[in-house]
């Protein structure tokens, strides 16, 4: 049985994607909140006191995994199928998102690139060491902003040049700014 999508056009897969990353985002962004609204700030204390609150490293781990799924999400699939429904050449990742910040949907490549390595601490690092969990966990909580603004970049970028007669995804609320 072959996948559908793979007979789908350029902008069919993008459009879908898209779809996808904005219910990642509302995912993401209610983590978010749960994690860091109401002024919680985690810090190594609380990464210490995990093993004796279990709801808490439940929120933690939806966190990192919502926050790695939306990315990889971007990165792996958005971007590239944007950029084809463009008509612009794909190329590896990194050529896909310095092309992306060309267009002024990505902030910033080097930003990308500094999330995407963050990812790989949140999985590992806080079994190891609580300090630089935290810290990795701050960091993480303004990425995962970067992650929803690309979102609304990409799906403004779409709704203001592409000139396509469909029904768009929302955009995304930012968690800082409601």
């Amino acid at each position: 049985m072959t996948d559908d999508r793979q007979q789908l056009l350029p902008i069919d897969r993008f459009l879908w994607s898209l779809d996808i990353v904005e219910r990642e985002g509302r995912h993401l962004r209610y983590s978010w909140h749960s994690l860091f609204g109401n002024g919680r700030d985690p810090g190594a204390d609380w990464v210490l006191s995990l093993d004796q609150h279990p709801e808490e490293a439940i929120r933690l781990e939806a966190f990192v995994s919502r926050y790695s799924r939306m990315q990889d999400t971007i990165a792996d699939k958005l971007i590239p199928r944007w950029l084809q429904s463009l008509a612009e050449r794909t190329g590896s990742q990194i050529e896909n998102l310095n092309r992306a910040e060309r267009l002024g949907v990505l902030e910033s490549t080097e930003s990308w690139l500094a999330a995407r390595k963050l990812r790989n601490q949140l999985v590992h690092e806080y079994m190891q060491d609580p300090e630089a969990f935290a810290d990795a966990l701050q960091s993480a909580r303004a990425f995962s902003l970067m992650l929803m603004t690309t979102y609304n970049q990409i799906r403004d970028y779409t709704e203001q040049r592409m000139a396509l007669e469909v029904k768009l995804p929302e955009s995304l609320s930012l968690p800082d700014q409601q």
